[in-house]
């Protein structure tokens, strides 16, 4: 099975800079796209950014021009660099993988636990 393992949240006062990590490990014979979700309390989940394996990048309009996503393809791993923070940027942020077992199979899907980040005052 494919794990990820995600670091970097935590509480940061408005305007300041986190990042976050995300690192997949497990059979994993070519990842397709991996990403950042988050979701606020009583709110649904949202894409917040996406890198493709062909290095094509997608951001939510809230985070353009805060954000950077970027990827380490040698070790499998993502980075969300978060700058500007803001009070609405507070929520659980999900790691997101779409990857393939081998090279006719089908593409999965892994999902990590969430970590935590809280802007605030």
């Amino acid at each position: 099975q494919v794990q990820l393992v995600e670091s970097g949240g935590g509480l940061v006062q408005p305007g300041g800079s986190l990042r976050l990590s995300c690192a997949a490990s497990g059979i994993i014979f070519s990842i397709d796209r991996m990403g950042w979700y988050r979701q606020a309390p009583g709110k649904e989940r949202e894409l917040v950014a996406v890198s493709a394996s062909r290095g094509s990048t997608n951001y939510a309009d809230s985070v353009k021009g805060r954000f950077t996503i970027s990827r380490d393809n040698a070790k499998n791993t993502i980075y969300l660099q978060m700058n500007s923070l803001i009070p609405e940027d507070t929520a659980v942020y999900y790691c997101n993988v779409l990857y393939r077992r081998g090279s006719v199979t089908g593409e999965s899907e892994v999902w990590g636990r969430g970590t935590q980040v809280t802007v605030s005052s």
